[in-house]
């Protein structure tokens, strides 16, 4: 059997985030019942392509699950059950925001196997959290945390931001330090990125807004690694810390460039050397599934060029990099065949450590790594 993971999105959500770009619906509740019997018939279509192979991970994301009832999420790991191999299965995320849990969906979730809770915290400074347009406070937080452990969930993370609009490094440590002594054990820190067809690139654009220059939006990046390392975090991959062995499983199928199916709209999926997305449009997504076809809106073939590019690209993502002797196994040749000047360039350049092991990002080539993805990318 080979592993697979799955990832379903839950496009719904109480309101938009200022920053977000993620196919999300504010408050289109009566939308949920239809939706999540059409992702039951997408799963009911991948049953016999993945008869081989061995669900390992789960990951609800959205838009906001934990905003949908407990009774849908139960009823798609059920489907989810019945209908693929499980008996390998590890780990199951859902993701939620603070104030849209209660005691009820907890209970559920950790009925039906989830056992692993995301939380979108961003920040614990409620004047940030009022202008990036979250809906919760720093006490809604800390309420909801609370009732996840006293549920007893064991492992949770926390997604944090810097690099926000009138963010200051005191901001930032300030909220590390708090996430740091709730003991959690994964915590995400992402900076921000101004999307396109946001309010806030908007108002960027406008002069509305002012976001920290680019040497401090790296001294808190860099301030925060040092930060969480010094308190137990691993920092395994560019934005993820965590405890020992609590590294996130199902990422991991993504950066190590291993198979796993998207359901839901706009999700993406990685399978037999093919690159495919569903539609990002209700419509077109039901009128597909009401004719009993998955709801393809496009597909590339990856061919083996293309792999090992995206193979290095995602692999150099991971602080410990990528192991030469698996990238053996798997192309059946050298990264030097291939990639022997970038490599040594990028090696003199001081972006990158290579030596007899492992092809890793130095502390520099983290902050610069764009540069390098670009020449692996082939033309």
């Amino acid at each position: 059997m080979k592993d697979i993971a799955i990832y379903i999105h839950i496009p719904f959500c109480i309101s938009k985030c200022y920053y977000c770009d993620f196919l999300s619906f504010p408050r289109l509740d009566g939308s949920v019942d239809r939706y999540i019997d059409y992702l039951m018939r997408e799963m009911d279509l991948y049953k016999e392509s993945l008869k081989e192979y061995t669900v390992k991970t789960i990951f609800i994301g959205g838009g906001t699950p934990s905003y949908i009832g407990e009774k849908y999420i139960y009823k798609l790991l059920n489907h989810i059950y019945k209908n693929f191999n499980c008996n390998g299965l590890e780990e199951i995320t859902i993701e939620s925001n603070p104030g849209t849990l209660s005691r009820g969906k907890l209970r559920i979730y950790k009925e039906v196997g989830v056992n692993r809770i995301s939380m979108g915290v961003q920040s614990l400074d409620d004047r940030l959290l009022r202008e990036i347009g979250r809906a919760h406070s720093s006490k809604d937080f800390y309420n909801s945390y609370e009732l996840v452990r006293d549920m007893g969930f064991e492992n949770v993370n926390v997604d944090l931001m810097f690099g926000l609009p009138n963010q200051t490094w005191k901001d930032c440590e300030g909220t590390l330090e708090k996430a740091i002594q709730l003991d959690v054990e994964h915590i995400s820190y992402y900076g921000l990125i101004l999307e396109e067809n946001t309010l806030m690139n908007k108002w960027y654009h406008e002069g509305k807004i002012q976001i920290p220059e680019e040497d401090l939006e790296r001294a808190m990046y860099h301030r925060g690694i040092e930060l969480l390392e010094d308190n137990g975090y691993s920092h395994y991959e560019i934005s993820n810390f965590s405890k020992e062995g609590l590294e996130c499983k199902h990422n991991l199928f993504y950066w190590e460039l291993r198979p796993y199916i998207g359901l839901g709209l706009s999700s993406h999926s990685n399978l037999n050397h093919k690159r495919f997305w569903n539609y990002n449009d209700f419509t077109r997504y039901y009128d597909s599934l009401d004719k009993k076809e998955l709801p393809i809106e496009g597909e590339e073939k990856i061919d083996k060029r293309m792999e090992v590019a995206e193979y290095l690209i995602m692999g150099l993502r991971l602080i410990d990099g990528i192991n030469r002797k698996e990238f053996f196994n798997r192309f059946c040749m050298e990264i030097e065949d291939v990639y022997g000047e970038v490599l040594k360039r990028y090696e003199a350049q001081g972006l990158l450590d290579i030596d007899t092991e492992n092809i890793k990002f130095t502390p520099k080539g983290l902050d610069l790594s764009n540069i390098v993805y670009v020449e692996l990318l082939p033309e």
